[in-house]
């Protein structure tokens, strides 16, 4: 972040001992450390705050269009046809007509069995 390496924080320590003294680098060193964790923590607040913002946006969003959201269903999916979907209701259809008239001619041969 600083980009800081090792002889600058030793430059800083000496400056520390010989600015402030003995007795009182290790209470500044403290207060200092303190310092640094709590900004830490409130930019970590902070930034949680902002993910579960856009969290909530972006569910937001998506109550907007109920239906898109259960479906899956896209403005592309939306102007397309289902090729499948009729193909399949065509074959079924002829299937059912199939079987109608195959039982209908079962039926016209056993009565004529019968009689």
């Amino acid at each position: 972040m600083f980009d800081i390496g090792f002889s600058e924080l030793l430059l800083v320590g000496v400056l520390g001992l010989i600015i402030l003294g003995p007795e009182r680098l290790p209470k500044a060193a403290r207060t200092v450390g303190l310092l640094i964790g709590r900004m830490r923590r409130t930019m970590s607040g902070i930034q949680q705050e902002i993910e579960q913002e856009v969290r909530n946006q972006e569910i937001r969003e998506k109550l907007k269009d109920p239906m898109s959201t259960f479906m899956g269903d896209t403005e592309s999916d939306k102007k397309q046809p289902t090729q499948p979907t009729n193909t399949a209701a065509s074959s079924a259809e002829n299937t059912v007509e199939q079987a109608s008239s195959a039982s209908n001619a079962a039926v016209k041969d056993s009565a004529l069995q019968d009689k």
